[in-house]
């Protein structure tokens, strides 16, 4: 009854203030009265405010790192999905830094709009290759694609003189199929044999020779660089004897040198002591080690018992035995390019192999070079990378990349492929990439290739590009702790550039029946789709040695979300959208295995609040070929061409061997 009475007297005391002749005075003081009386109301009547509680499943979703946790909650959090929250996501969003040479790319004003073609990526990548937290080898891929950029653009102004002037120009320079050198006595700086265009798996290099007395190397050595006094060593393989009267063990070491690094860590055939026999492409690393397991126990194999010394022992002499040199003995060695590391046979006898090491891989190669004390009869390398001559491929026309005429396809594929890999790109085009699906233009095909260092290579890929009209370069080199960027570029191109309903990524050694995907996506969601061969609990490779190796700032957690197998796998236009703008907003984080990669980026997606479906398909085989297959891998470009061709005339997908 007070407030009411209160209320009335201020009201009469307004009223009065109307009826004053400067009533603009009154009129301010009403409004003062006003407003004093509207707070009373609010502050005096009405019940405060309390703050609204917040679950911890919102502060993980929506909260920077820097925010602070207020009130509790009631929903149930899952402790892991909240761990791997904090890992994908960058701790502190990453700026963009200055990267030597990345400018340089970027110059095209002499290309014409069709030359570009191949470059339609870039522009969208060039945040990626500034970031403060780029993959480690960036700096280098980026400097090093800036030197090869500017050599290509000078080749192909050259190019274009030569054929105005009607000279002969830098395309009269093919890569090679083949290079041998005579056989000579191998003086002390050692024989060099140059490899134009590097090498390629099942690339071989034979060598028939003599040693002399105690040791000889073979040593592949890749490009120099401008700074560097020595150029990388991709392998080094050193055979030494055993001493006079067998006093020192024989052996071989294999090992890698770069001018960063210096030597790698050195492996030794026979490797003793070393329980766990480890395999590349199937094949132990020593074979020796097998050899001498096998026959423990005969010691005096070949050798009378009165002519072994006493101070050396009988597994000594079994081992020297065994060895695959002999000093005056003529050999035979082949030493060939496998997909997982490189491979020796020394008279038809496989020896040892190497796994390839990080920045160090068979297409950088450009030279052989034998050294050391050895009567050298010849080396043969053969199976390198060969074009084909553009101008008489006579099918040439059905093999270039059909014009894109519908607003979005059903399916974009990426293929991932080295710049020398020119064989099995012209495989895949006569083969999967003839499918009326690809004609049609609902599904388009497109190559995603790094610069290589190598010149030549570099031209005849350009060629290759301008011709078929179906590559992607990308302005780095094509090192494979850098594949990742390749992987978020196809995302770019099927969300941006061609977009599609779904976007596939394979490998160029990969046989794909287009048909069956096409089939197989029908029955599946067109939202939060991974398709493919999913695993499901993988850890990561905490061995320094291995090509994926992960160290524990890499991927501190014990296991990796659900991914799916390199060879072949297939992601919805929504997680590809998500993947380009998070990473253009600098919210996810890089990792260099790609494929692992895609399943960090989806758990983030998921993480999102959106629902993801794993599709699981064994049929996506990730080595090797079996019947009914929709993805066989590790397919030469002959493989390919004999799937294609059983397909075409049984019409069932068997495989060739």
């Amino acid at each position: 009854m007070t407030i009411v009475r209160y209320h009335f007297k201020r009201l009469h005391f307004v009223q009065g203030l109307l009826k004053m002749k400067k009533w603009y005075g009154g009129l301010l003081i009403m409004a003062l009265g006003m407003m004093l009386l509207f707070l009373y109301n609010v502050k005096g009547i009405q019940p405060q405010k309390q703050s609204a509680k917040q679950s911890a499943y919102n502060f993980f979703h929506n909260h920077t790192p820097g925010d602070s946790i207020n009130g509790s909650s009631n929903l149930p959090v899952n402790s892991s999905e909240v761990e791997l929250k904090r890992v994908t996501t960058p701790a502190k969003r990453p700026h963009l830094v200055h990267v030597a040479g990345l400018d340089d790319l970027y110059d095209m004003k002499n290309l014409s709009k069709e030359e570009t073609n191949s470059v339609l990526i870039w522009d969208s990548l060039r945040s990626l290759l500034s970031r403060s937290d780029a993959l480690a080898e960036t700096a280098q891929g980026v400097k090093e694609a800036s030197v090869a950029w500017k050599e290509l653009l000078s080749i192909v102004e050259k190019d274009k003189a030569s054929k105005i002037n009607k000279m002969d120009g830098p395309e009269n320079q093919n890569c090679p199929f083949s290079v041998t050198s005579p056989g000579k006595a191998v003086p002390d700086s050692g024989i060099t044999l140059d490899l134009p265009c590097g090498l390629v798996v099942d690339s071989s290099i034979t060598l028939i020779g003599i040693p002399n007395n105690r040791s000889f190397q073979i040593d592949l050595a890749g490009l120099e660089q401008e700074g560097e006094p020595n150029p990388p060593i991709i392998l080094h393989y050193n055979v030494s004897l055993p001493g006079e009267n067998m006093t020192e063990e024989p052996y071989i070491v294999q090992n890698t040198w770069t001018s960063d690094l210096g030597w790698g860590k050195e492996e030794r055939c026979p490797a003793r002591g070393s329980a766990n026999i480890q395999e590349v492409d199937g094949l132990v690393l020593c074979n020796i080690q097998a050899v001498r397991s096998n026959n423990k126990g005969n010691a005096n194999v070949d050798q009378p018992a009165s002519d072994i010394p006493s101070n050396i022992s009988s597994e000594s002499v079994h081992r020297t035995a065994n060895f695959p040199f002999a000093e005056g003995n003529p050999f035979t060695s082949t030493l060939w390019v496998g997909s997982e590391g490189f491979h020796m046979t020394v008279n038809g006898r496989h020896e040892t192999s190497f796994a390839y090491r990080e920045k160090l891989e068979p297409w950088l190669v450009s030279s052989i070079k034998v050294a050391g004390s050895l009567s050298l009869l010849s080396i043969l390398a053969k199976g390198l990378p060969v074009t084909e001559d553009n101008d008489i491929v006579v099918d040439i026309e059905n093999l270039k990349a059909p014009s894109i005429a519908r607003k979005r396809l059903a399916l974009l594929i990426g293929v991932f492929s080295t710049g020398n890999n020119f064989e099995r790109r012209m495989a895949l085009r006569r083969s999967w990439m003839q499918y009326e699906a690809v004609h049609s233009g609902e599904v388009a095909v497109r190559f995603f290739i790094g610069l290589h260092k190598n010149n030549r290579v570099n031209f005849e890929l350009w060629t290759e590009a301008q011709a078929y009209g179906d590559i992607q370069l990308m302005p780095f080199v094509d090192y494979y702790s850098l594949i990742s960027l390749k992987t978020i570029a196809i995302c770019i191109m099927g969300t941006k550039i061609i977009p599609s309903k779904y976007i596939m990524k394979t490998d160029d050694d990969a046989f794909v029946r287009i048909d069956e995907v096409l089939s197989s996506l029908k029955g599946k969601p067109s939202e939060g789709l991974l398709y493919g061969l999913i695993s499901s609990k993988s850890s990561p490779q905490r061995d320094e040695g291995s090509k994926w190796y992960i160290s524990e700032e890499e991927w501190p957690h014990d296991t990796y979300p659900p991914w799916a197998h390199g060879p072949g796998y297939v992601i919805s236009r929504d997680i590809a959208k998500f993947i380009v703008h998070a990473h253009q907003e600098r919210k996810l984080k890089l990792f260099k295995l790609e494929d692992v990669a895609m399943g960090i980026w989806i758990e983030q997606f998921k993480n999102d609040g959106k629902e993801v479906h794993y599709e699981n398909d064994e049929r996506f085989y990730n080595a090797g070929c079996e019947s009914n297959y929709v993805i066989a891998h590790y397919q030469s470009p002959r493989m390919v061409l004999c799937l294609w061709e059983k397909l075409q005339k049984e019409h069932q997908p068997v495989c060739c061997e």
